[in-house]
């Protein structure tokens, strides 16, 4: 039994709706993608959504033409504007990841992904920021003041040779010094950060980054970075089986940012924002459909907050293509959400912490397998399990009226929502009928249930059953009563 005082204070902040990622952006032209993201902004709600290819060219902004002997630049923004159009329409702004390089004005044929976007520098740096600046003057002109508040982020992953031609780290530098001095000449209000690196030699790069930023007096507005956390995967077929990493070694790659950025004097305190985090990095990853994923995750939400402003989950739905396109309902795809809009098991876990970001109050209680928060009226709180066997969290909470309260838990585990398992009893079908997506659909939802309790002495025990690889978020509020005329509950579930 954990006794929680009411009066406790522990550290937790609760980012969880601040961003999520996407895909290339150019899938928002698909209906399946919008179908998606809608219901992920109806039951959470994300501030800002953050995906790769803005310059790629099936976005098809950049273009250049020949005129009397001279070489012109134009620039298109209509599918821009189609995409950026319907995020707005749904709630959601763009955090502007500035890459890839469009083909005519790569220095390089290096591509990645299925869709083939460009990793080369520019072959003429004024060309490129031009584009940039140019891109933020249309969006200024045509959503207002307000994209000045649209975070900017210089690439992704320049750490990695796929991602950045050989991984050649001087020349990212020059390219974010150039993009940054050209937007701030532009708007000095956009707030622009960097390297936006990936675990490999992120020690390495942090530093090396903060010591030019220093040299050059570069004030980036905040530090961008990724977080994953499996070992290496193992490839069968289509799929990458991973095994999970020691959160705590993790959370220490997480620390030890911070105290890099901390050890500069001119740096210390920088915001970091985790633009990109999950468990598996790969769309194949099976990890990411499982039960295990979400209760995993729960820890992640439960500390990210702790050295990080910003963590956006990669990423919010299925469609997806840069190993092609999925083979099959149940992939392994980073999504949130699969394909028919039906939310995985992971998705609850996001849901769950935005409920506690809506309940509000205080946190007065956090462990490694549960947090929990206080506001007159009442508690809420979300415990874990990763793969432990099943037990019964046990709290006495104080501080309640001496009133009738409901406890509302909701339970998302391997037996009460589990639409992987259904989809492998049904026979795994790859392409799913209607009938057979509203089926596994209806496997996809928490368990909700309810009883009536009353404090004594203020106080109140609770016991909620945590299976293996469940997270179960709980609720506690003072019931109001009021029956109509004539109405009597007892007697009606007993009446026969």
């Amino acid at each position: 039994m954990i006794t929680i005082d009411q009066n406790n204070r522990v550290k937790f902040n609760n980012h969880v709706d601040y961003c999520v990622g996407t895909g290339r952006l150019g899938l928002a032209l698909t209906e399946e993608y919008l179908k998606e993201l809608e219901f992920v902004q109806k039951m959470i709600g994300f501030s800002f959504i953050r995906g790769h290819g803005l310059f790629s060219d099936d976005v098809s902004i950049y273009h250049e033409y020949e005129e009397n002997g001279e070489t012109k630049v134009e620039y298109n923004y209509t599918y821009l504007d189609r995409i950026f159009d319907s995020y707005l329409r749904l709630g959601i702004r763009p955090y502007l990841e500035l890459g890839f390089m469009p083909g005519q004005l790569a220095s390089g044929t290096q591509t990645i992904f299925y869709w083939k976007g460009n990793t080369t520098p520019p072959k003429d740096y004024k060309k490129w920021t031009d584009m940039v600046v140019a891109l933020l003057d249309h969006l200024k002109n045509r959503y207002g003041e307000e994209v000045v508040t649209w975070p900017v982020e210089v690439w992704n992953e320049p750490n990695l040779p796929g991602f950045w031609y050989k991984a050649d780290m001087d020349e990212y530098f020059k390219l974010f010094k150039e993009t940054f001095n050209a937007i701030k000449k532009y708007d000095c209000r956009f707030k622009v950060g960097g390297p936006a690196i990936c675990g490999v030699k992120d020690a390495e790069w942090t530093e090396a980054f903060l010591k030019f930023c220093r040299k050059e007096g570069l004030r980036p507005d905040r530090i961008t970075r990724h977080h994953y956390t499996v070992e290496f995967p193992e490839r069968i077929g289509h799929y990458d089986y991973s095994k999970l990493e020691d959160p705590e070694m993790r959370f220490e790659n997480l620390q030890s940012t911070r105290d890099i950025i901390d050890s500069f004097e001119e740096f210390k305190g920088l915001p970091i924002h985790l633009t990109e985090f999950s468990t598996s990095y790969t769309p194949k990853g099976v990890i990411h459909d499982t039960n295990i994923n979400a209760a995993y995750l729960a820890e992640q939400l439960s500390r990210l907050g702790d050295v990080n402003e910003a963590y956006s989950y990669w990423t919010f739905g299925d469609v997806f293509e840069e190993q092609g396109v999925p083979d099959s309902l149940f992939h392994g795809g980073f999504g949130m959400v699969a394909a028919g809009c039906i939310p995985k098991p992971t998705f609850w876990t996001f849901y769950f912490f935005k409920q506690l970001k809506l309940f509000g109050g205080e946190c007065v209680y956090r462990d490694k397998d549960s947090v929990v928060v206080k506001r007159k009226g009442g508690y809420a709180g979300i415990i874990w399990n990763i793969d432990k066997d099943d037990r019964n969290a046990e709290y006495q909470l104080s501080g309640l009226e001496d009133s009738e309260y409901t406890l509302i838990t909701k339970t998302v585990d391997e037996v009460t929502c589990n639409p992987l398992k259904l989809w492998h009893d049904m026979g795994e079908p790859a392409y799913p009928t209607e009938s057979e997506t509203a089926m596994i659909k209806s496997a996809s939802w928490p368990q909700t249930l309810s009883e009536i309790i009353k404090p004594e002495d203020k106080k109140v025990s609770v016991s909620i059953p945590v299976r293996k690889n469940g997270v179960v978020f709980f609720n506690i509020v003072k019931r109001i009563y009021t029956p109509d005329r004539g109405y009597d509950y007892d007697k009606v579930i007993s009446f026969h």
